[in-house]
């Protein structure tokens, strides 16, 4: 399979908070996503939820102080990074690692989210844009 074969879609958009509580307020009640999933991650020092409306999964996260700190005295909101659906993450990985991009993993991670789990990894992009390569478990 080609790695263009492999990736399908858009997997979801990750976006650093400062509030939490305050920020899937914003998305579920002002613009109507659903709260889909929701976890204290103490391993990695962050909590994260991910919502959805339609096709689009937002991860809405929030780190330790200090990445708390460094969020909230941004002059601009950014998205963190864009996460792409894979059929194959292995594959995706090697496919990644020979076409000389940067990879920001040196292996596959895998976290608790969704019924199975979750698999991916993250390279840079041609302009220094996080993407991730995910596929659910």
């Amino acid at each position: 399979m080609t790695l263009k074969d492999n990736v399908t879609g858009l997997q979801h958009l990750g976006i650093p908070a400062v509030d939490m509580e305050k920020s899937i307020k914003w998305y579920t009640e002002l613009l109507g996503f659903e709260l889909i999933e929701e976890k204290d991650l103490p391993e990695d020092h962050c909590h994260a939820a991910f919502v959805k409306k339609g096709n689009l999964v937002v991860e809405i996260y929030q780190e330790d102080e200090a990445a708390v700190k460094e969020v909230a005295t941004r002059t601009h909101g950014h998205i963190d990074h864009l996460a792409l659906n894979v059929q194959d993450v292995q594959e995706a990985f090697e496919k990644m690692k020979e076409s000389g991009c940067t990879m920001l993993d040196t292996e596959i991670h895998t976290l608790p989210f969704f019924v199975r789990g979750v698999s991916w990894f993250t390279v840079l992009g041609p302009s220094g844009e996080k993407v991730e390569f995910n596929q659910f478990l």
